[in-house]
């Protein structure tokens, strides 16, 4: 027997069991209205109840479409209390989980009501559509054949670069969000611990006033510092590209002589042979001050 309120929907089957609600995850637009799917409309409509992160948020989304669904509040402060309601409505019928902007379940509790619905015998459907990584790693102009998506760097100092030497030497291409009070703290940690890579700075995409900034870390610490960061940020990283060994010591002091008698600036070679020698940028800067002569 079905449940009151389920959808029979188009290549989905059921074998020898009570048909219960489907949790559809339902990707709404990061900025831009326009981007929401005809599909992830229908579902909004057609659900019994929709779980939003910020419930403010959704209804000016559900207001533009003229959505007339239920609507509750699931986020990080509430999840544990709003878990039975939500799976008490999926018993009744189908119930969709949207967060704030982008794909649900990434970066918020979305991810803990999907595993609970699924022990529980729910059927867990995505409804695909805008994500900030994905957009911006397919804007960046880095390779797009082999990525790992990070998510938030940690906000404490020490957790940052702790978590940024552990991926040091990954040679995929990195992607994570930065919010931007912290976008320059995080910036110059990546460039003292990697070196100075290749990296898009997307801001705001899909947005009015989107901007993406492609060039090196060290470019791009000095392009924000100048504009004063405004708006959600994701950053998209060069991975580790080189096969070599750390050079050793008396290689690198030679390296860094020759550039020294080049006349190029300290600071700059610092970063450049960060990037080559898989030495970090500060240990390289106190070698470079021994040399320095002006």
């Amino acid at each position: 027997m079905w449940c009151d309120g389920l959808k029979r929907l188009p290549g989905l089957t059921f074998t020898n069991r009570i048909a219960v609600g489907t949790l559809f995850l339902v990707a709404t637009p990061i900025g831009n209205l326009e981007d929401i799917s005809a599909r992830a409309v229908r579902v909004l409509r057609e659900v019994g109840l929709i779980a939003a992160e910020d419930t403010r948020q959704t209804q000016k989304l559900l207001d533009h479409y003229d959505i007339q669904t239920a609507i509750t509040s699931y986020h990080e402060h509430s999840k544990q209390s709003k878990t039975t309601f939500i799976l008490s409505a999926l018993e009744r019928g189908d119930v969709a989980v949207v967060c704030d902007a982008g794909t649900p379940a990434l970066n918020d509790p979305g991810y803990e009501l999907v595993k609970v619905a699924l022990q529980e015998g729910h059927d867990v459907s995505p409804i695909p559509g805008p994500s900030a990584a994905i957009a911006a790693l397919v804007a960046s102009g880095l390779p797009t054949d082999a990525f790992l998506y990070l998510g938030y760097l940690p906000r404490k100092t020490s957790e940052r670069r702790r978590k940024i030497k552990e991926i040091s030497t990954l040679p995929y291409t990195l992607i994570m969000l930065e919010t931007p009070h912290r976008l320059l703290d995080s910036l110059e940690d990546l460039e003292d611990i990697l070196g100075d890579r290749q990296v898009a700075v997307a801001r705001e995409l899909t947005k009015l006033y989107e901007e993406i900034f492609r060039g090196s870390l060290s470019g791009a610490r000095v392009y924000f510092t100048e504009k004063s960061p405004r708006g959600e940020f994701t950053l998209v990283l060069a991975g580790n590209t080189s096969q070599q060994d750390r050079w050793s010591e008396e290689r690198l002091q030679q390296a860094v002589i020759a550039l020294l008698d080049q006349g190029v600036p300290p600071s700059q070679v610092a970063a450049k042979l960060a990037g080559q020698s898989g030495w970090q940028r500060r240990e390289i800067y106190q070698m470079v001050v021994k040399f320095h002569h002006p």
